[in-house]
């Protein structure tokens, strides 16, 4: 369940993302190099903030 929520959310601010860089201003591809970087980083460090919040809001279970 954890896993359904992260993908769609993430998935969404990568596409909002991409949709704001196109119609709004070029810089908003940092916000794309940024979940980027948090997907590398939690790779790694086997820690992410997303899931946290995940956790804690809908009180699910690693």
């Amino acid at each position: 369940m954890l896993n359904k929520y992260f993908r769609t959310i993430v998935g969404t601010f990568i596409l909002l993302s991409i949709v704001l860089t196109v119609y709004i201003n070029h810089n908003w591809i940092w916000f794309t190099v940024f979940i980027g970087l948090n997907l590398i980083q939690s790779a790694f460090t086997k820690w992410c903030l997303l899931e946290t919040i995940l956790i804690k809001v809908f009180k699910l279970k690693n």
